[in-house]
């Protein structure tokens, strides 16, 4: 099915300093707004404390339901909307990992009820240690390295029969982060060491395809996360799934762009690099609108009709796939350009 017709010739590539400057600046923004906050803000699943979810009958706010609070001397906790706002939900998270759990469910039952009177109701109760909740971070953190990792060998292998390489930069970033953890860094800076550390083995093994693929999953992931802090929404496991489904789809839709550039290059050798690929993302534009316009529609029936407990998965996926979509064009085939222009041998424009 196409409902764009064969022959459209939009210049993509001639965009692509615009789109750099785009991504570029929702990037530092992303940094910005993250270095502002003091990190994402995560959930009682990384963070470790309490969660109470309660519903109460008459219209409240926030605020109201702190001072409430203050006679069980909760008044620190963070206290955010739940679901649709016309259902007076809210989860309350108490981060004091110390407080004692017996009976605290019905402590903040009465404290509630004194305050709001019977419409009170408690819907449920978590509790995640500070360790156990540090150490699922930590395994959060490495699935998507991992993913990233094991796409950038698949990428390597699919497009590039490079197989050797990919085993030899697998082995390679695996010491380099074995020799790194030994140092005692944390998490974050470790998988941001072994981040670029991948990179600079795809440039140097020459990767290209495994490079662009690479750059663009991680310009997702960023922006999505940026997403989170810009609306102050949680990052919990559910959402570090939705993050590995967002790099899932975001490279089937540069997997498929990538493989019609391979076999155009073959069929227009003589012509020039800039204008195969041009024409290649053209081909695959009307697959790509359609993909990405039947799967937003699923997403964003599950966005407005799911209820709170998968919003925030459902928002994921939402803006994972625009800025997917948007990527497979404008950053992960861009990249593919640029290294042609300084490294490849099609470098010089040649009449076909």
């Amino acid at each position: 099915m196409e409902f764009i017709k064969p022959g459209i010739n939009i210049d993509f590539t001639g965009k692509r300093k615009m789109a750099f400057v785009f991504s570029g600046l929702m990037i530092l923004t992303t940094v910005f707004i993250l270095i502002w906050r003091g990190g994402p803000n995560y959930g009682v699943d990384f963070s470790g404390g309490v969660v109470v979810q309660v519903k109460i009958a008459q219209k409240t706010s926030s605020a109201d339901i702190k001072k409430a609070l203050r006679a069980v001397q909760l008044e620190d906790s963070i206290v955010q909307g739940f679901g649709d706002t016309d259902e007076s939900e809210y989860l309350i998270r108490i981060r004091q990992t110390d407080v004692e759990l017996t009976g605290l469910s019905d402590r903040v039952e009465e404290a509630l009820k004194a305050e709001f009177g019977k419409g009170v109701d408690i819907r449920r109760v978590e509790m995640v240690g500070p360790k156990v909740g540090d150490d699922l971070r930590q395994k959060a953190l490495f699935a998507i390295f991992y993913a990233l990792l094991f796409i950038a060998i698949y990428i390597s292998g699919r497009f590039e029969l490079k197989w050797l390489m990919s085993i030899i930069m697998a082995i390679s970033l695996a010491f380099v982060v074995y020799i790194t953890s030994r140092f005692g860094i944390s998490v974050t800076w470790l998988i941001l060491v072994a981040l670029i550390v991948t990179l600079a083995l795809c440039l140097f093994l020459n990767l290209k395809y495994a490079l662009g693929a690479i750059i663009a999953l991680i310009h997702d992931v960023i922006i999505t996360v940026g997403a989170f802090a810009l609306t102050d929404r949680e990052i919990s496991l559910s959402i570090i799934a939705a993050f590995l489904t967002i790099v899932g789809y975001s490279l089937n839709d540069t997997i498929i762009v990538f493989d019609r550039i391979r076999e155009n290059l073959r069929r227009f050798r003589r012509r020039p690099f800039e204008q195969t690929m041009n024409i290649s993302i053209n081909e695959t534009l009307s697959r790509t609108i359609l993909t990405s316009s039947t799967t937003l529609i699923v997403v964003l029936a599950l966005f407005i009709l799911g209820g709170g407990v998968i919003h925030d998965f459902a928002f994921a996926l939402l803006v994972g796939i625009l800025v997917g979509t948007y990527s497979s064009i404008f950053v992960a085939s861009p990249v593919l350009l640029i290294w042609e222009g300084k490294f490849g041998k099609r470098s010089k424009k040649r009449r076909g």
